[in-house]
Parts: C-alpha cells; structure tokens; sequence
C-alpha cells in the first residue's frame, strides 16, 4: 500500500490514509464550510461512512443532490450538470492501480468528467478493497465487480419504482477514464482501512 500512496502523491494527488470509516467522516467535516456549491458522484462508500447523510443534513451549502427522492430526470440532470463546476466534488473511484493511476467507469459520466476538471477540489473516498496492480486488474474489476454490482443495485432500485429493469453492463459503465495525474492539491484521496463500495 504504501508503494501505492507514494505513486499517488508523486503523480500529484494528497493522500491521507485513515484506518476506520469514522475517521474518514471526520477528515470530511474539515473540507464543509457554510456557503461552499458541493457536487456529488455516484459512490456507495460517500453513503457508507455517513457523508451523504451529513451532506443532506447540513443546512448551510449549496448541495447539487441528485439522489433527492422525488426530483425530475430533468432536474437530476441540471444537478448534475452543476456539480461540475462546484467548489467541491465527493465521490469514489473504481480502482487505483500501483503506479497511482485512478481507474473509473461511468453511465452518464458526470463523476468520470468532474475528476478530470471542473470542480475547485475533489475529494474521493476510497476503500482498500479498490488497489489493483496495474490498468488491466482495475478496467477487470470494473467489468467483474463494479459493473455487476452497480447493475444489481440500479435493477432492483427500478423494480421498486415500478419500471422495467434495462441495466446491463453496456449502459452502466460506457464512459471510461484513467487520470494519471493532477494539478498538485486539487485531488485528495481518503484511503480507508476498509472494505468499502463497488
């Protein structure tokens, strides 16, 4: 692991390893301050550790909340949109190889688009689950373990809502990217002593 984070900050990533989720809640409390515009990327391990909830709860920013229940596709998609160019993104990330490369899929691409540029400050929860050795382990546990996961989730998420359920590996991982590097502060990876997320 510690290959791993070396690789990650020589390639200009912050990391800071935590060993327990509710460390990482607390690190993520220091970023949120009243009047900050924050996006959010799709991640199972931002809801694990309790940030979405915090998020949701704090009533003095600017959340570009997709998830909230109720809420048109058209408005999904303006929130969306928005996150992108938000003073803060939270969210996860597929894989990280050892050369300290960050490997993701994405369906609609809005998480893909705001790690690479837009947002003033990216944070990404990661769990230790996520290190791969190399490009290929990482796009592999996309097709094996994400993507077949991600796919479960959303198929059952659109039986409840009464509709018919149409994911499949095709459409829920169709935009990919590998960021090898970034401007030195703007990306900083929680890596959390556990297993976490997809």
């Amino acid at each position: 692991m510690q290959d791993t984070i070396k690789s990650l900050e020589k390639n200009g990533f912050e990391v800071l390893h935590v060993k327990s989720s509710k460390e990482a809640l607390d690190i993520a409390k220091t970023y949120i301050k009243d009047g900050l515009k924050i996006g959010l990327g799709g991640s199972t391990t931002v809801a694990q550790i309790g940030l979405l909830k915090y998020l949701v709860d704090y009533e003095n920013i600017n959340l570009c909340n997709q998830y909230e229940s109720g809420i048109s596709m058209e408005e999904n998609l303006k929130r969306r949109r928005e996150g992108i160019l938000s003073d803060i993104y939270i969210t996860g990330c597929n894989a990280i190889t050892k050369k300290g490369e960050l490997v993701n899929a994405d369906g609609s691409g809005n998480r893909v688009a705001a790690q690479i540029f837009g947002p003033k400050k990216v944070l990404l929860f990661v769990g230790i689950n996520k290190l791969v050795e190399n490009l290929h382990e990482g796009f592999a546990r996309i097709t094996n373990v994400a993507s077949v996961k991600n796919i479960e989730r959303m198929n059952n998420k659109a039986i409840e809502m009464g509709k018919e359920p149409k994911y499949n590996i095709d459409n829920i991982g169709n935009k990919f990217a590998f960021i090898n590097g970034d401007e030195k502060g703007r990306t900083t990876i929680i890596l959390i002593d556990e297993e976490l997320g997809y």
